[in-house]
């Protein structure tokens, strides 16, 4: 009763809309790598992970287009039902097994993720603007960011499902019809979020959308063209330079936008863009799970299955064979066997039984869905004795506790000789453990922060900021798992992880107690 009807609407959407969308991260890695006789892309590591960073960075740089046509043409409703019909497309196009389809639809998802993504989260702010459920606004945030993950939960063992009984198309267009689903219980809810559905009014002084789009957006796809076609590779690659040179229209625009700000609107745009600056770590550091960590899972965790699940999972479907066929074995088993002990491989002929990749995927919103309520009851009883760390607070909490989980990590590749064992899964599921409690006292955090500080004519528009800030770190995980063949040893690319994170927990810790001066100052 603490919180607005329309969250839970808003709950529903998100859980089907993200359920399509890591549904089709869980295995886009896996399927890029897969053989194209297998109905896989066939592409090389290098080129996976390029492909990887670039698309999961320009998914989260066109909520900065969608947050302006929403915030001052379309409203954040009518935009949400666009991005979905457009991604939903894009999931369905992947299902199509071609070249041209493969990059058409991944454009598709790109553009519908920028009209859907900032425009949510802002109705979910906007509800919480009635002083009846102000106070609320965290933990209104939480719940929402727990919907996130009952969809990312869910989607993994339906992608392995669909990809072992089915193929790899099949696993996408359940993506599409997930999403369709979110769709269906929006328009339904629509009446109870209406009253967050507002555009505001440009102010004196604000810079018209035309122009926005003539001096930001038109540069924007201009200097990242030029990025690509520059000759040789500035950054590692074309699309490297393509996506940095892309950026820089964005990014001076919102330096644009803090120094033509209002003086009472400066101080909290100012501190919007610092914490955007220091939660490009995490976000680089985070998204390798559907990168390196997939990779991880895939190549050097155990995953032979227990007698006692390989049962029931073999039944329902869920369960990934390998088998031994001398020198006719398939690359995907052949890949599995390559540092598993000579004594467990099986006898030629024979088979075992696995814990399909795509399952690991869903370890992190299942610690999310376990934990959320364990950190709303404890944020909930220091705030009843007075002592609830301020949102910043936990955003640079979160910083740090992500950088204990790359430490796990380091732990799991000296367990054991990873080039002739296979580590426990436990390290695994430890790992997501703790990057969960780092992301939960932050991503949420960080979206209530920019709903709390940004002026309210332009709410979606620093909430198009804040997804500018995951798209960098999004592109820079995919250059960051890139480098993952080049470490022979492995420890030393999670020591990287655990320095980047530290480095960004120290700048955090630099600006908190201005952070907490201009919320202090702002009342919230």
């Amino acid at each position: 009763m603490k919180h607005p009807k329309g969250l839970f609407v808003l709950f529903f959407t998100e859980m089907w809309e993200r359920f399509g969308y890591y549904l089709m991260l869980g295995i886009f890695s896996l399927y890029m790598l897969d053989a194209w006789e297998s109905g896989g892309m066939g592409f090389s590591s290098q080129q996976k992970s390029d492909i990887y960073g670039t698309y999961i960075g320009l998914v989260y740089l066109t909520p900065f287009i969608g947050g302006i046509l929403a915030d001052r043409i379309l409203g954040y409703r009518k935009s949400i039902i666009i991005g979905g019909l457009l991604m939903s497309a894009g999931y369905i196009g992947l299902s199509i097994h071609d070249n041209t389809s493969f990059y058409l639809s991944l454009l598709l998802i790109i553009l519908g993720n920028g009209f859907f993504k900032p425009n949510i989260s802002t109705l979910v702010g906007n509800l919480y603007n009635h002083v009846a459920y102000r106070e609320h606004k965290d933990a209104g945030f939480n719940i929402f960011y727990m919907g996130i993950n009952v969809g990312a939960f869910i989607c993994n063992f339906v992608a392995a499902y669909m990809r072992i009984n089915f193929g790899w198309g099949y696993a996408f267009l359940a993506a599409g019809i997930g999403l369709l689903l979110g769709l269906f219980v929006f328009v339904l809810g629509t009446k109870h979020i209406k009253e967050a559905d507002v555009i505001k009014p440009l102010e004196k002084g604000d810079m018209s959308t035309g122009k926005i789009f003539l001096s930001v957006v038109l540069p924007m796809f201009t200097f990242g063209i030029l990025g690509y076609l520059i000759p040789g590779n500035l950054l590692g690659s074309d699309t490297n330079d393509a996506f940095a040179f892309g950026c820089l229209p964005v990014i001076t625009f919102f330096f644009y936008l803090w120094k033509t700000a209002h003086a009472a609107d400066k101080k909290s745009i100012s501190a919007l863009l610092s914490v955007y600056i220091c939660i490009i770590v995490f976000w680089a550091v985070f998204h390798q799970n559907g990168d390196a960590l997939t990779v991880w899972a895939n190549n050097y965790t155990d995953r032979e299955m227990p007698a006692s699940m390989a049962g029931v999972a073999s039944t329902i479907g869920l369960a990934e064979e390998v088998t031994n066929l001398g020198n006719d074995t398939d690359a995907r088993s052949a890949a599995y066997f390559r540092n598993l002990p000579s004594e467990r491989v099986p006898e030629e002929g024979k088979s075992l039984l696995l814990v399909s990749t795509e399952i690991y995927q869903s370890v992190n919103p299942f610690w999310v869905v376990v934990l959320t309520p364990v950190i709303i009851g404890v944020f909930g009883f220091l705030n009843s004795r007075r002592k609830e760390p301020t949102t910043a607070s936990k955003i640079t909490i979160g910083l740090f506790i992500t950088a204990l989980s790359a430490l796990v990590m380091i732990g799991a590749v000296n367990s054991v000789n990873i080039a002739d064992e296979k580590a426990s899964s436990w390290w695994l599921i430890a790992t997501y453990g703790v990057v969960t409690i780092g992301e939960l006292c932050l991503s949420p955090m960080g979206l209530s922060l920019v709903s709390k500080l940004s002026p309210p004519r332009i709410t979606a528009l620093m909430m198009g900021g804040f997804f500018l800030s995951t798209s960098v770190g999004n592109k820079l995980s995919g250059v960051l798992s890139g480098m993952w063949e080049r470490y022979d040893d492995k420890t030393y690319f999670f020591l990287t992880n655990v320095l980047l994170l530290l480095v960004a927990s120290g700048m955090m810790l630099l600006l908190l107690k201005r952070l907490n001066k201009t919320m202090k100052e702002r009342g919230v």
